[in-house]
């Protein structure tokens, strides 16, 4: 087991992994693609870093590596994909044709400008930055970050009203904490999950809403990337919730004023929406209404996926596929763009979009 990983989280990547290699030791990436694989499918990507992940890292798995971007867009290349703007997906969904892929990046991190955008620009590759614009206003709450964080500080993490009290002597300690208390915070109230985590942050002498600044692209360097005609900017909100969790006025501001702001700062209209978190206890059917209501041309979800002729009557709710950093192997590449796995986790829900 490493060190990075509670037991559980471990069997699961472990799983995983596994479930990766027996398709290529099979090849059924190969014989079963031409069945499993859509019209084509939408990566999502988050951090891109060089340096490797630390001891305690509960969220390495939004981090790949400038050289995994790189083999990661040679092998879509490589097994006939082409890549694609977003904008263009209607169309080719609509159509059919030449199986394409989409590159896509959450939240608006720097490493994108400073490590993926350079890969991208050396293959000529399209790609779209979904940005939060309290982020790119150097505020707002990246919580799942501020939480590791402030476990990385405390030898002890309470939460009394969870009735949490949990060891965190050590890294495999503190990543069993933070999947406990994650796990906790997430099935309650975003309210609750914030508050909890303030607190943790302050008990670690951490000052919530710190971070964006450090992290994110400010307004001025995301118009500097802007001049690179390859990049597409969406919205991705006001600041980052789980929208299903508000009611609908305040699900529809973060989506509608989200948006606004970045088509201020950007000069630029903006037509594609990135759900936050962007799985179904966070972005549903309502959710899925209200980006098309509001004019968007497409909007996606993190539900795990290819995207299928089907999908032209349910733009606001395309799936994607994570290109997960504790697998960065080709293994694991291979077997998500064929779509085989998928065959399985979706359980023959091909668009998945309910």
């Amino acid at each position: 087991m490493s060190a990075t990983e509670t037991p559980a989280l471990s069997r699961r990547h472990r799983l995983f992994a596994a479930g990766f290699r027996a398709i290529a030791a099979s090849r059924a990436d190969l014989w079963l693609g031409p069945v499993a694989r859509g019209r084509g499918l939408i990566l999502t990507f988050h951090h891109v870093r060089p340096e490797p992940p630390a001891a305690y890292a509960p969220n390495g798995l939004l981090a790949i590596t400038p050289d995994f971007l790189d083999r990661t867009v040679t092998l879509v290349r490589k097994r006939g994909f082409e890549i694609i703007a977003l904008d263009a997906v209607p169309e080719r969904l609509a159509r059919g044709g030449r199986p394409f892929a989409v590159l896509t990046f959450d939240d608006g991190y720097r490493d994108n400008a400073e490590h993926a955008a350079p890969v991208l620009r050396r293959h000529d590759a399209p790609w779209t930055l979904f940005v939060t614009s309290a982020f790119a206003s150097g505020h707002g709450r990246l919580w799942w970050l501020e939480l590791e964080r402030a476990i990385g500080r405390l030898d002890r993490v309470r939460v009394p009203d969870g009735d949490l009290d949990l060891p965190a002597r050590d890294a495999l300690d503190k990543t069993a904490a933070f999947a406990a208390v994650y796990r906790h915070l997430r099935a309650g109230p975003e309210a609750r999950l914030l508050a909890v985590i303030a607190g943790l942050c302050a008990e670690a002498g951490l000052v919530p809403g710190r971070l964006a600044a450090d992290l994110c692209l400010s307004w001025s360097e995301l118009r500097d990337l802007g001049r690179d005609p390859r990049v597409t900017f969406g919205a991705h909100t006001i600041s980052h919730p789980m929208l299903a969790k508000h009611d609908a006025a305040v699900a529809r501001r973060e989506i509608e004023a989200g948006r606004a702001r970045i088509a201020a700062e950007l000069g630029r209209p903006v037509t594609h929406l990135s759900y936050p978190v962007g799985d179904p206890t966070s972005a549903g059917r309502r959710e899925f209404a209200l980006a098309r209501d509001l004019g968007f041309a497409t909007a996606v979800t993190t539900r795990p996926g290819h995207l299928f002729g089907g999908h032209a009557a349910h733009l606001h709710a395309l799936p994607r596929v994570s290109v997960n950093g504790h697998h960065q192997t080709e293994a694991a590449l291979s077997a998500l763009l064929s779509g085989v796995p998928f065959l399985a986790w979706n359980r023959g829900r091909r668009l998945n979009v309910d």
